[in-house]
């Protein structure tokens, strides 16, 4: 009987840690809202004999003054020829790591006839477009009898082979030209297209409260408590500029309970109201108003706003189980990445130092993050890229192969770990096991393992577990890993040869040369040395003219470049020739983007309108895209440059491109898009960059670490040991 009941236990167990690490489901979204006025990126209309759709860059406007849901919807103007037909087609965007879905039945969406009734021969057909382009049969939109908005729900059963619970096989929906029968111009808007389970819609019993307003320069941040009921489809928001008439503004996710209203106004007054929505968008009552007022703002006041604003995706928008960084929001809600979390943490000790949090509320979360750690799966002493945030365990984001240990990933963890060992300093249990159990952490990583083999001159970045080296990627820079060679050689339990610094990093021969050419497709710096001029600057170090800013970045959030100087060329000066190279070919523009300028710069590794990509100041790596990151978090080398470029992108683009994590990851205005995803690895660097140009903060931290001294001090770097001393 005991052996039955244990068995039970554990089946248990483990059915509720299966249950606990289950992703989070979104709701299947073709169309919500577009960040951008104008045009709909992620759609595409056309016309033909004779009748006509209105057309912005051949894809459909959207409309800011008529939505369902606020702020805004997509218009379908359109006209009927019996010679001719039209089309429009809204594809669903998606989005790096929002791959969990609800299940999905009927297509639901929203439709306003502001005309008399019309007749369903009127409507545009429907059909749901397969991720092979073919399309489904066809349905037809009831007819509208009144004016207003309709809510129109078509069954999919009857849609050849699909699967509710794969929704994710359909990837756009089709509106088109029904009947050949010549009408007058009609127009009707569409607003909330989704996917939606056939089920009778649950009330949303619990009222909202707001907690907080908060007035900034040109925005009002507005917090509520953390909604906890699974029947709230939507948080929306309501805005008086008289305390009286309240109108919607815009709508939230529920497992964000923050907005962040750009008004584009400074020193006036707004009072807010929220309300939730259930699936069928039937409205709780309005929660009672709390007001603020926008306000002028110095510049070193915006500095700690956007460093605040950052800083929040680490501290409010951490997996909660293991207080880690997740990959992207929205994206995985389990998922965590390890490198993200250690920048994360270096931005969890800006926040402290700036009163955005207290320092036993700083201590707190990073002994959760330590716990989890310590029984987090690793591979001699190394973590993986991506985690599950409730078990621990290894998740294979980026495919089968990446299973194992992520050198690199945890390279960016440590140097962020290591900082926090310097900062938490005070004798008091808390900040004693913060100390010990980081040290714990530090002293396991297994460098000299990942040589490969003992007469290896690099170290590689990938191993795993059932497949051995199979990525084979050995460590070569000028790149972002810098900072694994730099540690490797500072470890005190598994070090590397400092030779492994020259022989690994700036390896000049062959092996080495071939890496920078196949990724730079130039012979400019492929012996790791460049010492070529581009826009009047010379570079001593670097793949073609430098590439993406981040390399500039994460090794430098706890290296100081000031005190890193090799037989080439000393890193300060070199990050900075590289940002300045940037700033001067987005000033020149060769490709003629919009938005690029004095005050528009920053190529780096960023969400696309397409895809993810390191974007880089030449022409074949320049897609027309900015990341905020870019020129933000590097205001150590370019102080004027970039808050020139930090308030360009606030006060001028706010509108669309700030939100409630500040920044979101990048914009082009040549495509009129916008990311909606914040990532893990573009906002810490903002906050702590900043700090380390305003203060030196973490540089001044990281560089007191006595492995971090001794492992300079075997490399025979110049450093400025006086330099180094608390101030």
């Amino acid at each position: 009987m005991i052996k039955i009941r244990n068995r039970l236990f554990v089946c248990c167990l483990l059915l509720s840690l299966q249950c606990a690490a289950e992703e989070y489901k979104y709701t299947y979204s073709f169309f919500a809202n577009s960040t951008m006025a104008g045009d709909y990126f992620f759609s595409r209309s056309s016309a033909s004999g004779g009748s006509t759709i209105q057309t912005m860059n051949g894809k459909l406007p959207v409309c800011d003054s008529v939505f369902h849901s606020p702020g805004n919807s997509l218009v379908l103007n359109y006209r009927n020829s019996a010679e001719g037909t039209w089309k429009a087609i809204v594809f669903r965007q998606e989005k790096r790591g929002m791959d969990h879905f609800k299940k999905g039945e009927s297509l639901s969406f929203w439709i306003l006839n502001k005309s008399a009734a019309t007749s369903s021969g009127e409507l545009p057909s429907v059909q749901i477009m397969r991720r092979d382009s073919s399309l489904s049969s066809v349905f037809s939109i009831p007819e509208m009898k009144t004016i207003g908005w309709q809510h129109v729900i078509l069954p999919l059963a009857s849609v050849a082979n699909f699967n509710p619970d794969k929704p994710e096989d359909f990837i756009g929906i089709v509106f088109s030209q029904q009947n050949r029968e010549v009408s007058s111009p009609k127009i009707i808007f569409v607003d909330d297209i989704e996917f939606m389970a056939v089920s009778d819609s649950t009330a949303v019993s619990v009222l909202p409260a707001i907690s907080k307003v908060t007035g900034y320069a040109m925005h009002v941040d507005i917090t509520w408590e953390k909604v906890t009921s699974n029947n709230v489809h939507l948080v929306k928001i309501y805005r008086s500029e008289d305390g009286q008439d309240f109108k919607p503004i815009g709508v939230q996710q529920p497992y964000i309970n923050r907005y962040a209203d750009f008004t584009g106004v400074t020193g006036k007054k707004y009072s807010y109201k929220i309300s939730f929505l259930n699936d069928q968008y039937k409205e709780t009552k309005l929660s009672s108003s709390k007001s603020a007022s926008t306000k002028h703002m110095t510049d070193d006041e915006l500095l700690s706003m956007v460093q605040e604003a950052s800083f929040r995706y680490y501290w409010e928008g951490a997996e909660p189980n293991s207080g880690m960084a997740r990959e992207n929001i929205p994206g995985r809600q389990n998922m965590i990445a390890t490198g993200a979390s250690g920048f994360g943490i270096m931005a969890l000790i800006v926040g402290t130092e700036r009163g955005f949090i207290t320092r036993d509320e700083s201590a707190s979360r990073i002994l959760k993050i330590l716990n989890f750690l310590g029984k987090a799966e690793s591979f001699h002493g190394v973590y993986p890229h991506f985690m599950d945030g409730p078990m621990g365990k290894v998740v294979p984001f980026f495919g089968h192969r990446d299973n194992g240990a992520d050198l690199v990933e945890t390279s960016f963890l440590l140097q962020g770990l290591l900082a926090a060992r310097q900062y938490f300093s005070v004798k008091n249990s808390a900040e004693e096991q913060v100390r010990d159990k980081i040290t714990s952490i530090w002293e396991k990583a297994e460098w000299d393992w990942f040589r490969q083999s003992a007469d290896s001159k690099f170290l590689y970045w990938h191993w795993s577990p059932d497949q051995g080296w199979v990525i084979n990627h050995n460590l070569i820079g000028w790149n972002e890993t810098m900072v694994t060679y730099l540690l490797a050689i500072a470890s005190p339990t598994h070090p590397v040869s400092p030779s492994m610094y020259y022989s690994g990093w700036a390896n000049r021969e062959i092996t080495g040369q071939k890496y920078r050419l196949a990724w730079g497709q130039t012979t400019d710096g492929s012996m790791y040395t460049n010492g070529n001029t581009y826009f009047g600057i010379k570079l001593d170090v670097g793949v073609s003219n430098g590439g993406p800013l981040f390399f500039t970045h994460y090794s430098f959030m706890g290296y100081d470049p000031h005190f890193i100087t090799d037989k080439y060329t000393n890193y300060f000066v070199n990050n900075q020739n590289i940002a300045k190279i940037n700033y001067r070919y987005c000033v020149l523009n060769p490709k003629h983007f919009k938005g690029y300028g004095e005050n528009g710069w920053g190529l780096t590794a960023s969400d696309g309108p397409y895809n993810y990509s390191a974007d880089q100041p030449v022409p074949s790596e320049d897609h027309g895209k900015l990341a905020p990151t870019g020129a933000i978090s590097s205001f150590p080398y370019t102080p004027e440059e970039s808050m020139k470029a930090l308030k360009n992108y606030y006060f001028n683009y706010g509108k669309f491109l700030w939100g409630e994590y500040g920044f979101k990851d990048a914009f082009d205005l040549t495509n009129n898009w916008c990311s909606e995803i914040y990532m893990g690895l573009n906002q810490a660097p903002m906050t702590v960059m900043i700090e380390n140009y305003r203060t030196g903060l973490l540089w001044k931290l990281f560089m007191q670490a006595p492995d971090i001294q001794n492992g300079l001090k075997k490399l025979e770097l110049k450093t400025q040991e006086l330099t180094l001393k608390q101030k």
